[in-house]
């Protein structure tokens, strides 16, 4: 159903990265449900696949692309934004989504887990905002939109020790968005960033970072009510929603059951 503000944005292009599920999928359908034109990047692409196929038996108005790109890799992802430019003419929405955690402590973790993080959490959203930035500005789109799907942890520190590394990562997040809404002024840009920082959503997540210990992962999940992907979808459209000239700089969002 049409969102009132979101007309605006009927058969313009966003891209989506770590579309393959959890948070990034929810957004990519909720967006083709909008009538846009999404194209959703990961490292597998089967998913997305399947869930271009839902959209379109469903009767969506908006299109789902399918894009396999290893974020940890700048030449895929300078290769992805060439696809888009040459196939789509270029990206008026980026939602850096893709994110990941490893168990990796201050005191003892791995250098190598630190980088995977790092490469992914801050590098490849960095270099996904320059590249669509470049490309909104090669076309004088002067009214795109920037979202990084940010964490609470971006803005607290919890006592997990295995949850330390990321949350460095996601406070460089809320730093990066908050310099890009700076820069764009300087530039003078209408272009908007935002970023929305859920607390405990059910997504793989857990199972991910405590893939050796799967119970400890079921139980993340079981203690309270978790948002769902699709409440942060339904806050990517409200930020989006918004008349040009309203700019929602950050979206703080938990479980009302959760304390931290």
């Amino acid at each position: 159903m049409a969102r009132a503000g979101m007309e605006r944005w009927r058969d313009r292009l966003a891209l989506v990265t770590g579309a393959s599920g959890g948070i990034g999928a929810a957004v990519a359908r909720a967006l083709v449900q909008q009538g846009l034109k999404v194209v959703g990047c990961a490292r597998t692409v089967g998913n997305i696949e399947e869930l271009a196929a839902e959209c379109k038996s469903a009767g969506y108005p908006g299109t789902l692309i399918p894009y396999r790109c290893d974020l940890s890799n700048e030449e895929d992802i300078l290769s992805m934004f060439s696809a888009v430019r040459s196939q789509h003419s270029g990206v008026d929405i980026c939602i850096n989504n893709a994110g990941l955690a490893r168990p990796d402590t201050l005191l003892s973790g791995s250098t190598s887990g630190w980088k995977d993080m790092f490469n992914v959490n801050v590098l490849a959203l960095s270099i996904c905002t320059r590249e669509a930035y470049q490309s909104m500005k090669e076309r004088n789109v002067d009214d795109g939109h920037i979202i990084n799907i940010n964490s609470m942890c971006g803005h607290r520190i919890l006592q997990d020790s295995v949850m330390h590394f990321y949350t460095a990562t996601k406070y460089a997040v809320t730093a990066l968005t908050e310099g890009l809404r700076h820069e764009l002024r300087e530039a003078q840009s209408h272009i908007r960033a935002t970023c929305i920082s859920p607390g405990l959503v059910e997504t793989q997540f857990a199972f991910k970072l405590h893939d050796k210990d799967p119970e400890r992962a079921a139980a993340t999940y079981e203690h309270i009510k978790c948002l769902k992907p699709e409440d942060v979808a339904e806050a990517v459209i409200y930020v989006l929603s918004c008349p040009p000239h309203v700019q929602i700089g950050d979206i703080q969002m938990r479980p009302t059951e959760q304390v931290t």
